[in-house]
């Protein structure tokens, strides 16, 4: 995992950028991994549930105790974000204590349709990081909106292969995605620094 060159842009709101962020082995668990598949019926959220049958529930896939020896990259990665050296980093950027936080790892796969209205992430997030696996060669544009507070695009953080952004949640922090023409699959992970108790502590 690779914190260095970081690049710090503050508009539409504060975020860092990052790229060359895993190794190859990791980038292709998160590219070629199963994830469970269904009937969706994207409604703007990342939850998905616009059929009211609640499968969305079911489709999201977050690495736990019951699943985390299926993906050995993901979960040394998500033990690298337990430890110290590297919660400590970035806690000092995003001006947030991490002490007693836990980390959360969704294996994400878009389908055609897909998209997200503009939204800022509940303040229990203390953290926000999306990281792209781009192995279909989907176009640079499927990354991550980001709006002023009257909900103008200010800004497209590009799906670029093995690189990505954070952000610390905010009052400004409004990001989506537009709905844009997936071919194949948009692959990525979400990681999360949260409040709320998940199988992965921060190491204390």
């Amino acid at each position: 995992m690779n914190l260095e060159n970081l690049i710090c842009t503050e508009l539409p709101f504060k975020h860092w950028e990052f790229n060359n962020f895993l190794d190859e082995n990791t980038l292709n668990e998160i590219s070629y991994s199963s994830i469970p598949d269904g009937e969706r019926s994207y409604d703007g959220t990342r939850a998905a549930d616009n059929t009211g049958k609640g499968l969305d529930g079911k489709l999201r896939l977050f690495i736990n105790n019951e699943n985390f020896e299926q993906f050995p990259n993901l979960t040394k990665l998500i033990n690298k974000l337990q430890s110290k050296a590297v919660f400590n980093k970035i806690s000092k950027l995003i001006n947030k204590n991490l002490d007693n936080s836990f980390v959360r790892l969704e294996l994400i796969g878009d389908k055609k349709g897909f998209w997200l209205k503009p939204h800022k992430d509940i303040p229990e997030k203390l953290m926000t990081m999306m990281l792209w696996a781009n192995p279909y060669n989907e176009s640079v544009s499927l990354g991550t909106d980001l709006y002023d507070k009257d909900y103008q695009r200010v800004k497209t953080v590009k799906y670029i292969h093995n690189s990505g952004y954070f952000f610390s949640s905010g009052e400004d922090t409004w990001h989506g995605l537009e709905l844009k023409e997936i071919k194949k699959e948009r692959r990525c992970i979400q990681i999360n620094y949260v409040t709320f108790e998940t199988d992965w502590p921060v190491e204390k």
